[in-house]
């Protein structure tokens, strides 16, 4: 019982200083195809007003060659918000590395990681299952759609 405290304590304490470091807050549905593939946000059966306020679909993003000076701004996004938990690698520092993450999910799947971290962690398998691996939550960064995407072309370029 008291190494399960302790334990409990230790999680925590790792997790207020994660959160302070990162900067506060945190949100997605499940797909039939690989993790984090579907076309669609979670809980949009359409893209019509049943998609919850604020996810992002497919149909919300326009992805064609990636823009350079976005791709900049996002580096700056990560370098200031997202280095402390993310490496650019393939390794795990406390959330997923992001090496080729554009080719295990789906733009809209990351941008709503990004922006909807709550609705992500209470609707969809995925995140949780990130959740239960990496034992921290991933804190809301308060970014705009604009820095979002700009982040999200960052990706694009690793």
């Amino acid at each position: 019982m008291k190494a399960k405290r302790i334990r409990i304590a230790a999680m925590l304490a790792a997790s207020a200083l994660i959160l302070h470091a990162c900067g506060g807050g945190a949100n997605e549905g499940a797909s039939a195809g690989p993790p984090g593939t579907e076309s669609q946000a979670p809980g949009a059966e359409s893209q019509d007003e049943s998609k919850p306020a604020g996810m992002i679909t497919a149909a919300d993003l326009s992805l064609g060659d990636i823009d350079p000076a976005m791709a900049e701004k996002g580096k700056t996004t990560y370098d200031v918000k997202c280095q402390a938990c993310h490496s650019m690698g393939e390794n795990r520092v406390v959330g997923p590395g992001w090496k080729g993450i554009t080719t295990r999910r789906e733009p809209a799947w990351i941008m709503n990681m990004i922006l909807n971290i709550d609705m992500m962690l209470a609707e969809d398998e995925e995140a949780q299952k990130l959740l239960e691996q990496c034992l921290v939550r991933m804190p809301n960064q308060n970014l705009s759609k604009e820095e979002a995407r700009d982040v999200l072309e960052f990706m694009r370029t690793l």
